[in-house]
């Protein structure tokens, strides 16, 4: 007896990435692509519509991130699996995209074989590493996450600071946090401009990891 094929959705700013995974998948008689988006907020609003079992998640993008994206889903959908796809090794990005709520966190020159397995794995409830990060994974936790604390302390911001941080992590341009904070878009950008160099950050990728992990967004 046959059984339905899993309803996949692509999320990737990249159209060459969403193609090449589209053409991957439909190769699979178990997976159908239902949608491809090229960022975190489309992505946000297309669960519903599209209902899908799995998302393949990119982490950078413009405007709202993979990151703060899963987190979003997660919380809204707790049931769809997440698998992130991405380039990034650093230990930062692992941690925070797995505490956003990722099943799975797969590497964009990993193999086919590791991708299909991942997809495997998290549709039977299970996590999944790519094996080339699992044990600096392992190790960063067995050591207590010491890499997290050679990060500055959130505490050297200020309260403004603060709120900036969090509206940036969470996916708003400058003329939004200006508009809610009843600020200047100048003085949005001088307080982006000074949180980011007291924190040593040098993205808005980078900005929403640190506010991850450090529970300026909750999920």
């Amino acid at each position: 007896m046959s059984t339905q094929p899993k309803k996949v959705m692509i999320v990737d700013d990249h159209t060459i990435m969403r193609d090449g995974l589209q053409a991957l998948l439909s190769s699979e008689a178990d997976y159908e692509v239902v949608g491809t988006v090229p960022d975190g907020k489309t992505a946000i609003r297309s669960v519903a519509a599209l209902k899908p079992d799995i998302i393949l998640m990119d982490l950078s993008m413009p405007g709202t991130g993979g990151i703060e994206a899963i987190a979003h889903i997660k919380r809204q959908h707790p049931n769809v699996k997440i698998v992130a796809l991405t380039f990034h090794k650093e230990d930062k990005y692992i941690h925070a995209t797995l505490e956003a709520g990722a099943d799975a966190y797969v590497l964009k020159d990993d193999s086919r074989t590791e991708l299909f397995t991942a997809l495997s794995s998290v549709l039977k409830g299970k996590s999944y590493l790519s094996p080339s990060i699992c044990d600096r994974v392992v190790a960063g936790y067995l050591a207590g996450g010491d890499a997290n604390a050679e990060q500055p302390s959130w505490e050297i911001l200020t309260h403004r600071e603060r709120e900036v941080i969090k509206l940036i992590a969470e996916g708003n341009k400058t003329k939004e946090i200006a508009e809610y904070l009843s600020l200047s878009p100048k003085t949005v950008e001088k307080h982006r401009t000074n949180l980011m160099r007291k924190l040593d950050l040098h993205s808005v990728s980078a900005v929403t990891v640190y506010a991850i992990q450090n529970g300026f967004i909750t999920h």
